[in-house]
């Protein structure tokens, strides 16, 4: 059976809508914040970045709410805070079912 268009997010799809959902922010802020939340762990190139803004767009999870002159302000959706909190829910349930066999008890 073949996959939905962003069924199971990246982890940069992740956290552009990990950001997003915090508040609307323009492309130098996602970039910023998700440098910040993953210390530094994760950082997200231009290239990267806009071609996950323009597919989340085309998909409905974000809109371009503002633009700046080169500047453009994104807020997700109702359907792109859906996707957000289903990916949550998947990894938390990930994370369970290891802790179910005991993956974390060296940890």
């Amino acid at each position: 059976m073949p996959k939905k268009a962003l069924e199971n997010l990246t982890e940069s799809m992740f956290y552009v809508l990990m950001a997003l959902n915090h508040a609307p922010m323009c492309g130098i802020e996602i970039a910023a914040f998700i440098e910040q939340r993953t210390e530094k762990a994760i950082r997200i190139g231009p290239a990267t970045l806009y071609t996950l803004l323009a597919k989340f767009e085309k998909e409905k999870y974000i809109r371009e709410i503002e633009v700046d002159g080169r500047r453009r302000t994104y807020q997700i959706t109702e359907k792109g805070t859906k996707a957000y909190s289903d990916e949550v829910a998947r990894l938390k349930r990930c994370i369970a079912d290891a802790e179910k066999e005991g993956e974390f008890d060296d940890v």
